[in-house]
């Protein structure tokens, strides 16, 4: 099973697309999944905070600066490129709605694993998200609302507590298990976390590209391009924020990554939850998307080691890590 778990993480962008490739050739057998979304998505976040000890919150204190410039630019750049690309795209109604949705969500969990893989900051990567996730229930429902808000019959208390029920509780319920049977759940669990996130977000992707296969085979390449174009400016600014800052060549990356890949589960639940299946459809085309691009720039960077005293800063980073 370890082994089993292992290769599913080595190819969970390909084991992605597959399930994609699955809701379109099994659209009705396959569509019932969407409306379980919220269910796999508050799984995988237990799996995460399962991940967590209270120490990989340290950075916030020893690093300040590096987490804000990641956090901040995480709920500014995604969310406005969002509603930028959807209207140059011309994307009304529930394609619009989706972007944002996409937008205002925090960093994606298989974030850390591809700035691992990018010899990028793991402990800043690891830091951002866990961050991002926690900010989630105040900021993300402000974002959608002030940009979206024309167009949805949502409130912020309802996005509020769905983000708090799906995301937050069981991130902490499983930051809570670690931290009260740490021995076990590194034991007996952790190894095969891999395997239980990537089935659940294949599974996830499957069930929303089934309940929108006519969407996706109409209007889905429009929609694919923007969340292509969306994804890969994410990236390109968040190295560009970073730059500026004038973090370091590992730093870099990570915020890179952590702007560039969103959680697209949670925007995919919100959109099940509150909207239509066909608003979905952007965060199911972003979840598979995004782990090919970053599977891709991780293979890219892993080629070009960082320089040494930045491989230095990254190796003190990332040995505060279990």
């Amino acid at each position: 099973m370890r082994r089993v778990a292992e290769l599913a993480g080595k190819w969970f962008a390909v084991l992605v697309v597959l399930g994609g490739v699955a809701g379109l050739l099994a659209p009705t057998a396959l569509a019932p999944i969407a409306e379980q979304t919220p269910l796999f998505l508050g799984i995988i976040m237990f799996g995460m905070g399962l991940t967590l000890r209270g120490s990989d919150f340290g950075l916030v204190v020893r690093r300040p600066w590096a987490v804000l410039l990641g956090v901040v630019a995480q709920f500014t750049i995604m969310p406005l490129l969002a509603w930028g690309i959807g209207h140059l795209f011309g994307l009304e109604g529930d394609a619009m709605i989706g972007m944002i949705l996409v937008g205002a969500a925090p960093g994606g969990t298989a974030s850390n694993v591809i700035v691992y893989l990018a010899k990028g900051d793991t402990a800043l990567s690891v830091t951002l998200t866990s961050v991002s996730t926690l900010l989630a229930p105040l900021l993300t429902p402000a974002l959608v609302l002030w940009l979206a808000g024309s167009q949805l019959d949502v409130t912020y208390g309802a996005l509020v507590t769905s983000i708090v029920q799906i995301v937050l509780f069981p991130v902490l319920a499983g930051l809570l298990v670690r931290a009260f049977a740490g021995g076990i759940v590194e034991r007996y669990l952790l190894p095969y976390l891999p395997l239980v996130s990537v089935l659940g977000i294949v599974i996830v992707v499957a069930g929303i590209v089934a309940a929108n296969a006519d969407a996706v085979l109409s209007t889905g390449i429009l929609v694919a391009l923007a969340v292509i174009l969306h994804n890969g400016l994410g990236l390109l600014l968040g190295y560009g924020a970073a730059t500026l800052a004038r973090l370091d060549e590992a730093a870099r990356r990570a915020v890179s990554v952590e702007v560039g890949m969103q959680n697209s589960g949670l925007a995919a639940s919100l959109a099940t939850t509150y909207f239509t299946p066909a608003a979905a459809l952007p965060a199911a085309l972003f979840s598979v998307w995004h782990n090919v691009s970053g599977s891709i720039l991780a293979s890219f960077w892993a080629r070009r080691p960082v320089a040494v005293d930045d491989r230095r800063a990254a190796e003190r980073a990332s040995s505060l890590q279990p």
